[in-house]
């Protein structure tokens, strides 16, 4: 059975898109007075556009969505894009920010042991410990706050929303590639925001945009949408939403790291302690696993190796056709052996044939 790569550089490119992600958090200030649905559909129609001249500079065209795929991306857009947007606007009005910030950055948990079943794996047992601690850290650099009941409910569906924008994606990746995802993902986006943005901020909203702003939309959909989307999706596509689910521990670094650069404040001791511990949990989870490497090529070996062991006693006993009939089932039925193990036939040294 085929798994997601354990190399580091299939890592890099949801890297690059969780620091895309993370430092947009001083751009996104400028939008505070912005009418929100407006300008995420301007963002999301003109992320659209580029993505569409990006697939077609790098020879890829998205297909057309059918069956249950219409399903998929019209849940992740409404879900990981619009209901998210809602949620953390919702919630800061009954929370403060950090406590939306920190149910956010719990995702790692919940990709952790969702994302595998969706891929029809079991989770990680190395994921499943490394992600508590990128959550620590990234508790320790977000801070806590004050909230209420609505504030706990909004921060849960914030968190939610974020899970899905990823575990959506997955049943179509295969077929559309991140490049197809990221582009049905922003269309739809744009319409249902479009939509929201007519229907109660007015027809006329966009006018109320000024030129930081305008600037501002631009950045987000350039980069924190058509350049992150399909970095983010090639490295879900790769190495697993579990694995990857780690990664957005990033982004409240990176967030950290832009305040800093912009002077809007320069971190505490918590937040450096946070740093580190999230430096941790990545470091060890995301580390490729020697054992299971080592595993999966013994199990990739072993019919082969005992195959050939099969055959060797043929040639040397000179077997008559009766027995080769014998040898074949016998091949078959370790072919459809599971699980291959050295105390299984074979194993050591039989007829001087050595495993």
């Amino acid at each position: 059975m085929d798994t997601p790569s354990e190399s580091f550089a299939p890592l890099v490119p949801g890297m690059v898109g969780m620091v895309l992600v993370g430092s947009s958090v001083s751009v996104s200030h400028a939008l505070v007075d912005a009418p929100l649905f407006t300008a995420q559909a301007v963002r999301y129609a003109a992320a659209t556009a580029i993505l569409l001249l990006l697939a077609r500079l790098a020879g890829t065209r998205p297909v057309r969505p059918r069956g249950r795929e219409w399903l998929w991306l019209a849940g992740l857009a409404v879900t990981g894009l619009v209901l998210f947007n809602v949620a953390v606007v919702r919630g800061v009005a009954h929370a403060e920010p950090a406590v939306i910030a920190v149910s956010v950055a719990s995702v790692p948990v919940v990709l952790g042991v969702l994302g595998p079943l969706l891929e029809r794996r079991a989770p990680s047992r190395q994921v499943l410990l490394a992600a508590p601690v990128v959550v620590a850290g990234a508790v320790l650099v977000e801070g806590t706050g004050r909230t209420d009941a609505a504030g706990v409910a909004w921060a849960a569906l914030a968190l939610g929303c974020e899970a899905a924008f990823t575990l959506l994606a997955v049943p179509v990746l295969g077929r559309h590639t991140p490049w197809g995802v990221s582009v049905h993902a922003s269309w739809l986006g744009a319409v249902l925001f479009t939509v929201l943005g007519v229907t109660r901020e007015g027809p006329t909203a966009a006018g109320e945009l000024t030129g930081a702003q305008w600037a501002a939309v631009g950045y987000l959909a350039l980069l924190v949408t058509a350049v992150a989307f399909v970095l983010w999706y090639s490295t879900v596509g790769t190495v697993g939403a579990g694995r990857a689910g780690l990664l957005t521990g990033i982004a409240p670094l990176a967030a950290a790291a832009a305040g800093t650069a912009t002077g809007t404040g320069v971190p505490g001791s918590s937040v450096w302690l946070g740093i580190a511990v999230v430096i941790g949990g990545l470091a060890g989870g995301l580390r490729a696993s020697r054992a299971h490497g080592a595993a999966a090529s013994v199990d990739a070996a072993a019919p082969d190796s005992t195959l050939a062991h099969v055959g060797a006693l043929q040639v040397g006993t000179g077997a008559t056709a009766d027995r080769n009939s014998r040898a074949a089932v016998a091949r078959r039925e370790l072919v459809e052996i599971s699980g291959w193990r050295p105390t299984g036939f074979g194993a050591g040294k039989t007829g001087g044939v050595s495993e």
